[in-house]
């Protein structure tokens, strides 16, 4: 799957990056999401693939395109019977996000990536579109943090881990009122916290690489986006659990169903029948085949947004696989008609 698909997924959050980027700072967040939706759908098309998304934007009826269930790749073209054998072709689940951090786009704010997980059919966990308690930390701490475990708790077997004081670790945390007590509470265990707006999955994977300044991510974020996250920290050896949060009083902000009996309910009729059960990332990206792929917007701890000039563009992209066991960072540039003088600055 890597050898077949590894080049194209790259291009095909390159795209959406370029689109959405071209968007940054014009307060126009849906406007950002859209063009990197159409993107990467155009390109994910052209691949000899058959393609189905179990995490994109909506059910399909809020979603024109990039929808749960939509079939995409080479086959869904209208002559695809010309040059195409469906039977050929690799069967893929796909989750996708086409701009993690529409707001960060919006308002020129660094952290924003397109980002696709996939793997063989089944390969994914089809999460509901709720949210999702999180924790993240780095391959040191694997198995031995819980999510089960207080803040404090972690804390210390995270210093013990990483060998440093736990006031040298740097603690990810979106900022959210349902968050406050999470935050005095690692504040007065003697971590630092470090809050963001929006997109948990740069942070998240942030705490698998050695030298991002991020030691963990705790609480509260979008469930799809935790099962992206998931399987770039199986591919990293990192540490990933998930909870899903179906009580709408929990969350305090966002929309969450109608009530948690509804909630309930739904996740039972999805075939989850035990809603308080912790995924690791081994049940949230179950696959043989694992690959990632995040292309920056706009520039974040990991990777490059962005970069314009006279006739092209710029990307940092980083692509990661558990075949290969390989984390590669790609930098691009891509030439809009006619080759200038290329850029490289």
């Amino acid at each position: 799957m890597e050898n077949t698909l590894g080049l194209e997924i790259i291009e095909v959050v390159e795209q959406a990056a370029i689109a959405s980027a071209k968007w940054m700072g014009k307060g126009e967040k849906n406007i950002a999401d859209q063009v990197a939706v159409e993107a990467m759908r155009e390109r994910m098309n052209k691949i000899y693939m058959r393609g189905r998304i179990v995490i994109g934007e909506g059910e399909r009826d809020d979603a024109p395109m990039l929808y749960i269930g939509e079939e995409v790749g080479i086959c869904t073209q209208p002559d695809a019977k010309d040059f195409c054998n469906p039977d050929e072709l690799i069967e893929i689940d796909i989750a996708v996000d086409p701009c993690e951090g529409t707001n960060l786009v919006a308002y020129g704010q660094p952290g924003s990536m397109a980002v696709l997980a996939i793997s063989e059919k089944g390969g994914l966990f089809a999460a509901p579109d709720f949210y999702m308690k999180k924790l993240a930390a780095p391959p040191a701490a694997k198995g031995k943090v819980d999510i089960n475990k207080s803040a404090t708790e972690n804390l210390k077997i995270l210093a013990e881990c990483l060998e440093r004081s736990i006031e040298e670790l740097v603690i990810v945390v979106m900022k959210r009122d349902r968050h406050n007590d999470l935050i005095k509470e690692i504040r007065q265990a003697g971590a630092r916290v470090q809050l963001i707006s929006d997109g948990d999955v740069g942070a998240a994977i942030s705490c698998g690489f050695a030298g991002t300044n991020i030691h963990a991510l705790m609480g509260i974020g979008a469930a799809p986006e935790g099962v992206i996250s998931a399987a770039a920290m199986r591919a990293l050896g990192g540490h990933f659990q998930g909870q899903l949060i179906y009580d709408p009083e929990i969350v305090k902000t966002g929309l969450i169903g109608e009530s948690k009996q509804a909630n309930l309910d739904r996740l039972k009729s999805m075939g989850i029948n035990d809603p308080d059960k912790v995924y690791d990332a081994h049940e949230l990206a179950s696959g043989e085949t694992v690959l990632f792929a995040a292309c920056g917007i706009t520039s974040g701890n990991l990777m490059q947004g962005v970069r314009f000039f006279s006739g092209g563009a710029r990307t940092q992209s980083l692509v990661i696989s558990n075949q290969s066991k390989t984390a590669r960072f790609v930098d691009t540039i891509h030439m809009f008609g006619e080759p200038k003088t290329l850029q490289l600055h």
